[in-house]
């Protein structure tokens, strides 16, 4: 199988390793604009060779959309516009309602899948692909019944080829739950980050005092705005109901210790290490 990744920095570079790996890319034409990344992705043998849009999409079974989720729901209607009725277009993004509604007439829409692996770091680029990113992680397809089946069936084998299990769902109901699991995550981070940055002006005390514990729950806040921007752009809505109700769980810790009301902070922390229970199975 052809593929043309486009995007190949940390997910497509990560996908295009594996499927080299396991054989499923008898070829891998890489698509950016950032010439950093291509030089990169060459020299690090994720792609096979450079191409623009039109030849790479022209000559590839299959197109993965590999960029920031606003760019992708902008370009995919010229790429489906470009492919034949023998080709699959599948994105990564983790928003997936805005791309869905974008193609939702067009007359290529059943040559595209819609796909969210439920993997991703702080980091960024090609030389932070790993083969083995998502092994054991969940692959999410929305709106399956909106693709052909071939086109599904594809995918289905690119995700179990990565190693994932596979979860159908609504766009809308998918974008819901990320703005839970996923989007809020990095909104405190950025925050917490930006709290201790305006507080703890001395970054050498930054440095030697910080715990594990501090080092993880900020370690999002390394993730770059170009990609995140986007992601709470789209998602707007949810993000804001999400972040709405974060606040109140806030304010009920900042009155517990206000009034030192220690055994209602206890209850608060206890019914949160419920969390344990559904992380732990």
């Amino acid at each position: 199988m052809k593929i043309s990744i486009i995007g190949t920095g940390l997910i497509g570079g990560s996908m295009a390793l594996k499927l080299k790996q396991k054989g499923m890319a008898d070829f891998i034409y890489g698509i950016d604009h950032n010439r950093n990344h291509i030089n990169e992705a060459l020299r690090l043998k994720i792609i096979d060779a450079e191409s623009d849009l039109e030849y790479g999409i022209k000559n590839s079974d299959l197109v993965i959309i590999a960029i920031p989720v606003d760019s992708a729901r902008s370009l995919l209607p010229k790429i489906l516009d470009l492919i034949s009725d023998h080709q699959t277009v599948m994105d990564v993004g983790s928003t997936k309602a805005g791309i869905v509604n974008a193609v939702q007439h067009h007359p290529k829409r059943p040559r595209f899948v819609a796909f969210h692996p439920m993997w991703g770091t702080e980091n960024s680029g090609p030389a932070s692909a790993v083969s083995d990113s998502f092994s054991g992680k969940a692959g999410v397809i929305c709106n399956k019944e909106e693709s052909a089946a071939d086109a599904l069936q594809t995918v289905e084998k690119i995700a179990e080829n990565l190693g994932m299990h596979l979860i159908y769902m609504n766009a809308g109901d998918h974008d819901i739950h990320t703005a839970y699991i996923s989007h809020i995550s990095h909104i405190t981070s950025y925050a917490l980050a930006n709290t201790v940055l305006e507080k703890e002006r001395e970054e050498e005390t930054i440095f030697q005092l910080a715990s594990s514990g501090f080092s993880s729950t900020v370690r999002l806040a390394k993730s770059h705005p170009e990609m995140w921007v986007p992601i709470f752009k789209q998602n707007k809505e949810n993000v804001l109901d999400v972040l709405n109700e974060h606040i109140s769980q806030l304010r009920k810790f900042k009155s517990a210790l206000e009034k030192e009301n220690y055994e209602y902070l206890g209850e608060l922390i206890n019914h949160a290490n419920k969390i344990r229970g559904i992380l732990g199975k």
